[in-house]
């Protein structure tokens, strides 16, 4: 991929707090016009990964650029150039939509977008949201202000826009309506980085992925790519005498495995489909079921890791 085409690139960030590793080592490229889920439980480093991006925090070793801007030099540049929605936005309560606004506005004097522009594009998303322009903040329940954030954040028209669990608290159909129109969004040109801990969902709408556990990526890139590659096999077997793990030398890389008696349930990554069918030949399998795991699914796999006598390497995170 050009540099033209990475929005954003991390390569080696790592960001330490006193003994406490934040972030350990992370590499990452995001392509432009995607929709990129940074996704991991609660604590595995993704907001501090974000604020790094934002050059609200400096790292403590790597390289990170955004826009072709490295944040930690350039951070006000970059923070012009891209919307962010934080897991609880900063509103004021007192204002009502129509004069938030107007009120943000007004730190938009630049002469591409202007506060004019800025009014405009506000007005725009706000009647698309369906917001309630003349009631307080302090009245709208948290999926309306997630929406007022989302309203502001994109009233700049920015290439990037960062969510930080954003969908956090809210009911499961506005969950949906919020996530969905982030491929709108995608699909006219925008960059988004979401991140949050709900894999399921974020799913549904991603053309691009990294599983984060303990500030260390687990894999990375295009989930059409990962579908096709990654495999859950249940076998049966004949007795207590069974493999254990894909032979030596085959094309199959063991992730988790669980096995009983007679069954074992097996997440590997493969070139393809095919290439998991020689298990059925193997002595002592009596039968081989193939499906594709969800990305919960592979998640959990990773952060497992049963009887692998190593972590499986990350995915390569070269993205198309």
């Amino acid at each position: 991929m050009s540099d033209a085409n990475v929005v954003v690139r991390l390569a080696g960030l790592t960001k330490r707090f006193g003994s406490q590793v934040a972030v350990d080592d992370l590499s990452l490229e995001v392509p432009e016009g995607s929709v990129f889920g940074l996704l991991g439980e609660n604590g595995a480093g993704k907001t501090t990964t974000l604020q790094v991006l934002l050059g609200l925090v400096a790292p403590s070793a790597g390289r990170v650029e955004v826009l072709g801007l490295d944040p930690t030099k350039r951070g006000l540049e970059v923070r012009r150039q891209v919307g962010y929605v934080p897991e609880v936005p900063a509103l004021y309560d007192w204002m009502t939509v129509a004069e938030i606004g107007w009120f943000a506005a007004g730190f938009h004097p630049d002469k591409e977008v202007g506060a004019a522009g800025y009014q405009a594009r506000f007005d725009e998303r706000a009647e698309a949201f369906g917001l309630p322009r003349g009631r307080r903040i302090k009245a709208l329940s948290k999926g309306t202000r997630a929406k007022v954030a989302l309203a502001l954040a994109l009233a700049s028209d920015p290439a990037l826009l960062i969510l930080d669990e954003p969908t956090s608290g809210l009911d499961v159909l506005v969950r949906r309506e919020f996530l969905e129109s982030m491929v709108d969004l995608a699909g006219s040109g925008r960059t988004v980085v979401l991140s949050s801990h709900q894999i399921g969902e974020v799913e549904r709408v991603a053309s691009h992925v990294a599983l984060v556990h303990k500030g260390k990526v687990l894999l990375a890139g295009p989930l059409e790519d990962l579908r096709a590659r990654t495999f859950q096999l249940a076998l049966t077997f004949t007795n207590r005498e069974h493999p254990t793990a894909p032979p030596e030398g085959s094309p199959l890389t063991l992730v988790d495995a669980a096995d009983t008696v007679r069954q074992g349930v097996w997440l590997v990554h493969a070139p393809d489909r095919s290439a998991c069918e020689m298990m059925r030949a193997l002595p002592g399998v009596e039968g081989l079921e193939i499906t594709t795991p969800t990305l919960e699914d592979i998640y959990i796999a990773y952060m497992r890791g049963r009887r692998p006598e190593r972590s499986p390497a990350p995915l390569a995170v070269h993205v198309a």
